[in-house]
């Protein structure tokens, strides 16, 4: 095996997060189911935003987001994401580059804008997303550098991804290479409505082709049809040899095999904004585990990185998490 030159490569749809604060009405308003993640076209974008007030832009996008943990962890982090030859992309390129992220997929010179999501937070600090997939979409088995999926120690792709045969072609040969190669492979669930979508499909990956699962429990209940978490853990412990279940203010569980080592959330005085809170944890856990962390220790990386994240809005941290877990002598 040759020497790791990234801890992390993280592979999704290269997003521009458009956030603004919402009340309750809004979201009645628009017709939205609170909390979820809903594909909008490019004429239902332009209508949300001049229905939004003030907002914030920032680059996100799931995976990317965790790439953004890792760095701020000190951890190496790489990302697969397509963009379009535009001032978004423009902006996902650069932001991704600043926070010492390689970034090296080309960008689309025809189609598509790049990707926006327009996430509306409201008063409770829960997030409803509108994305526009726009040119992320068009990620195929073209953009997957071989060499940097064999450098690195875990892929790991987020579900969104699987809502487009060529995005969905693109992480299974990833994870060909991966597995070829000897490296870990790791997915997360993302959203209740992306497993109701892809169940059987994901079912069939995750027992073949995933090292790694991280689903919340509304999504981990989803995948195997079922309301009972502890059946559902029973069951992802017979598919993936490791599973991290996170469960809110509750905490999280790790589940291998027979074993589950259930973590506290790490607490935070005020839940501003939810967004990226399962990114970060996954960053945090990932960090953790490529640094030969115990599980327990990994767990509680996470929880350090989503709490912080949710205590402001955007889906990024906006402090070193290096320093921050060093403080709370968890590294």
């Amino acid at each position: 095996m040759t020497n790791t030159e990234f801890d992390v490569l993280t592979i999704g749809n290269a997003i521009v997060d458009v956030i603004a604060k919402v009340d309750e009405t809004f979201v009645a308003r628009e017709k939205l189911v609170k909390g979820s993640m809903n594909l909008i076209d490019e004429p239902r974008a332009e209508e949300l935003y001049s229905h939004m007030g003030p907002t914030t832009e920032t680059s996100g996008g799931s995976a990317g987001n965790t790439a953004a943990g890792v760095a701020s962890f000190g951890g190496k982090a790489a990302y697969f994401g397509k963009v379009r030859d535009d001032q978004l992309g423009t902006i996902f390129a650069h932001d991704m580059k600043a926070i010492g992220v390689h970034f090296a997929t080309a960008r689309a010179s025809e189609g598509p804008a790049t990707a926006r999501s327009f996430i509306l937070v409201t008063p409770d600090g829960e997030r409803t997303m509108n994305t526009y997939l726009g040119a992320c979409v068009n990620l195929s088995p073209a953009d997957v550098d071989a060499k940097v999926v064999a450098a690195a120690k875990v892929t790991y792709m987020e579900g969104y991804l699987y809502d487009k045969p060529e995005a969905k072609a693109a992480f299974r040969e990833a994870a060909k290479i991966a597995r070829a190669s000897g490296r870990l492979t790791s997915i997360t669930l993302s959203d209740s409505f992306c497993v109701e979508r892809h169940r059987a499909d994901w079912l069939d990956l995750i027992k073949s082709s995933i090292d790694i699962v991280f689903a919340n429990e509304s999504e981990i209940t989803s995948l195997y049809k079922t309301q009972n978490f502890d059946g559902a853990a029973t069951a992802i412990a017979r598919d993936c040899p490791l599973a991290i279940l996170t469960r809110s203010e509750h905490g999280s569980v790790v589940v291998q095999g027979q074993d589950r080592i259930v973590v506290p959330a790490f607490p935070v005085a005020k839940m501003v904004d939810a967004t990226g809170a399962g990114d970060l944890f996954a960053a945090g856990f990932l960090f953790g585990h490529t640094h030969a962390k115990p599980l327990r220790q990994c767990a509680a990386l996470g929880s350090l990185a989503a709490a912080e994240v949710i205590s402001h809005i955007g889906p990024r941290p906006e402090v070193n998490l290096a320093k921050l877990a060093q403080m709370n002598g968890l590294i």
